[in-house]
């Protein structure tokens, strides 16, 4: 392989996939990006934070949300290779999964807009695959 596609730099982050169950049904919380694309909260790993603590402070500051309930058996990570600061970047994330009763977010200045789904209609509207993969490992958790 070409020693210029090699990732230079390696980030370390953790996020969450986070829901909430009403009478209606289930919504997931899908966050728009500004590059457009729509995925889940998701950030650094800082200090000692261990990935659920960094998942955790993630999801408050890009959503406002903190009354959750983490569930059980979902721990998943992703990898990917992107463009930072003009050098190719491997980019790993572990997700893990919460339930939350709160419908009100409250964006921070890194997205541009946030919106509650059905699974179906997240499905559709989550940009990347292995967005699309860790919404249906969710999904599965959920109705076992």
């Amino acid at each position: 392989m070409d020693k210029s596609k090699q990732p230079t730099l390696h980030e370390h982050s953790a996020g969450v996939v986070l829901y909430r169950q009403m009478k209606e049904g289930r919504e997931y919380l899908l966050l728009h990006y500004p590059g457009g694309h729509f995925d889940f909260a998701k950030g650094h790993i800082e200090g000692d934070e261990s990935e659920q603590e960094a998942a955790y402070r993630e999801l408050k500051e890009e959503t406002g949300i903190e009354n959750i309930i983490w569930i059980d058996g979902y721990k998943e990570k992703i990898e990917y290779i992107y463009r930072r600061f003009g050098e190719l970047s491997l980019k790993d994330v572990v997700f893990f999964l919460a339930r939350t009763e709160q419908k009100k977010v409250t964006i921070s200045h890194e997205h541009q807009g946030s919106v509650w789904l059905p699974y179906k209609e997240a499905l559709q509207k989550l940009t990347f695959q292995s967005a699309k993969d860790l919404l249906s490992k969710a999904e599965k958790i959920i109705t076992k």
